[in-house]
């Protein structure tokens, strides 16, 4: 059973909750001051993380569930565990249950509204593995999932929600967006030939490529707008700036004629992009005068 629980981390990738949480707990930190001059207890900040990170886990194994004829045929896939027989697709579907239970456990134990709501984030996160199907922007569908979890952190401190989060999640859902676009480079053959749609396979790599740079500069847009709407301090304003810098950087490692570096961008730069930008809106919220 251990193997398998281990087996099943792997498949989905479990390190890249990395990308999301930092967001939520930024939701979580500016909720607490923003309404309570305070911070979020340890209690609330260990079961948004649990929820995340089990609604994530669910996500992505419903979404190797839902994949796995396509897994099968991509050649840059055939190697994932439901695919080579080391994972039953009846164990991935009792490991996605029992994922949406504790999910379902950690928004009771934080306010009457998160339970209320869990249903609606679980069916937005199940969604997405069935978009590529019908709409070249898939990839937004992604980024919304991922986007509404600062939202949803806000509810879970606060039993409310605040506008300007929108403004976080709209953030979040062109950044995950965008690189989910540069990733979607790699599988134009495949898209084309399985009846899949995408960005690059509807715009070629190179529209893609740009489409996922506007995307990006909506991103900081969007980050300027909020940190201007809460009236944040100097370090979130450097943050926006590393967040901007190191976009510029992802992006000027993926060229039409060359995806080689696509890999160090997607993982290494997106992984610092959500860490130091949960680092430095941190310490906004500290010096935060409310």
């Amino acid at each position: 059973m251990a193997g398998r629980i281990r087996t099943v981390l792997e498949m989905i990738k479990f390190e890249h909750s990395v990308f999301a949480l930092p967001f939520a707990l930024t939701g979580a930190l500016l909720a607490a001051r923003a309404t309570s001059h305070g911070w979020p207890t340890l209690r609330q900040v260990l079961w948004i993380v649990v929820a995340m990170v089990a609604a994530r886990s669910a996500a992505m194994t419903l979404n190797r569930i839902a994949d796995v004829r396509y897994d099968k045929e991509n050649p840059r896939t055939r190697s994932r565990a439901l695919i080579t027989g080391a994972l039953s697709v009846s164990f991935a579907w009792t490991f996605t249950l029992l994922a949406v239970g504790l999910f379902f456990v950690a928004a009771w134990q934080l306010n009457p509204l998160a339970l209320k709501l869990a249903p609606l984030a679980i069916v937005i996160l199940f969604f997405y593995s069935y978009t590529k199907r019908f709409t070249n922007w898939s990839h937004l569908f992604l980024g919304f999932a991922l986007g509404i979890s600062p939202a949803a952190a806000w509810i879970a401190i606060t039993g409310g929600l605040d506008w300007r989060m929108l403004i976080l999640s709209g953030a979040v859902t062109l950044w995950v967006g965008g690189f989910d676009v540069l990733y979607a480079c790699q599988d134009v053959e495949f898209d084309q030939n399985a009846g899949l749609y995408s960005i690059p396979k509807r715009f070629g790599i190179a529209g893609a490529l740009q489409i996922a740079r506007v995307m990006h500069v909506g991103v900081v847009a969007l980050l300027s707008w909020l940190a201007f709407g809460f009236g944040l301090p100097w370090p979130a304003w450097a943050g926006i700036a590393v967040v901007a810098a190191l976009l510029a950087y992802e992006h000027s490692l993926v060229r039409a004629d060359d995806l080689s570096k696509l890999n160090a961008a997607f993982f290494t730069v997106n992984g610092y992009i959500s860490m130091l930008f949960l680092l430095f809106w941190g310490a906004a919220a500290a010096l935060w005068r409310v």
